[in-house]
């Protein structure tokens, strides 16, 4: 499955890349306008903008000031490096999971103190506490769950993109 996800990637990439290129417009003896990344006959090179491109942002964090008497200090930790939800998985699919979700998330370096994690099931933010939780009455369908640490003053300082997830359950037909 790894391996389908890595060609693809590579396949969308080398279609982008190609398209990115070279782009050309016509229009048809009835008057319509066409645009294809191939030449033809009667028509003419356009030149495409760049594409955008999605970045993730990390929120820097302040340094603490070092103390110049004592010498070199050991640098503290300034930021997390890391936050992914691990369950329920990207796309994953829940059999009979009785209304219980439990939700992990692997954050580095671990919550550190004075921070609190913040859960979003479907938009809602919802009360957890640590990086291990659970949350109820979640029925079936499809759904979505983002994770976010904030300090002690509500500034984010890491956030997960929204991560799909379905549920389902087995009915007994009579």
């Amino acid at each position: 499955m790894e391996l389908r996800s890595v060609f693809m990637f590579v396949c969308f990439f080398a279609a982008a890349t190609t398209a990115a290129q070279e782009a050309y417009r016509w229009v048809d003896e009835d008057g319509v306008v066409h645009y294809s990344d191939r030449p033809r006959e009667g028509a003419e090179a356009i030149v495409l903008p760049e594409a955008n491109v999605a970045t993730t942002r990390r929120i820097p964090q302040p340094s603490a000031a070092q103390d110049e008497d004592d010498g070199p200090a050991e640098e503290p930790q300034t930021g997390y490096t890391s936050i992914e939800v691990v369950s329920p998985g990207a796309e994953e699919t829940l059999w009979n999971i009785e209304g219980v979700l439990s939700v992990s998330v692997a954050l580095q370096p671990a919550l550190q103190p004075g921070h609190q994690v913040r859960a979003y099931f479907d938009g809602q933010m919802q009360p957890v506490s640590g990086t291990s939780f659970q949350l109820q009455e979640v029925w079936r369908g499809v759904h979505n769950i983002q994770v976010e640490v904030v300090d002690a003053t509500g500034k984010v300082m890491i956030r997960t993109r929204p991560s799909r997830f379905y549920v389902q359950q087995n009915t007994v037909a009579f």
